[in-house]
């Protein structure tokens, strides 16, 4: 691919994922804890059900829901407190498109692990 490629298609999915953000973190009130099942238009593939007291299912949950979910979705199974605790890994694993426009948005996530936060 050549730069006239790529960089029209980098935009269009800035814009996508920047269309969906919530306003504010403040906004997203998912659960804390418990089993989360996302509805087929955010899980097409593979696994449904989400254990959010199991790190790894949690973190899976969170990368599946930022790359698939709409805003609706964001605010209904995104919770800001577990969002800051896990971003710091969670960045990684995310597309660089999701990364760079969550934190443009909320400068408040942060790139290093918490003082006593885990994501473990």
């Amino acid at each position: 691919m050549d730069a006239k490629t790529t960089a029209p298609r980098a935009e269009v999915l800035r814009d996508r994922y920047r269309d969906r953000l919530p306003g504010r973190l403040q906004e997203l009130t998912g659960p804390v804890e418990g089993t989360v099942d996302l509805p087929l238009h955010i899980a097409w593939s593979g696994r449904t059900s989400y254990s959010l007291d199991r790190p790894k299912s949690r973190m899976t949950l969170y990368r599946t829901v930022l790359a698939e979910g709409l805003r609706e979705d964001l605010v209904a199974f995104l919770h800001p407190r577990l969002l800051a605790e896990q971003w710091p890994l969670l960045r990684r694993l995310v597309s660089p498109y999701v990364r760079e426009v969550w934190e443009e948005a909320f400068p408040e996530l942060p790139r290093t692990a918490l003082d006593g936060a885990t994501t473990s």
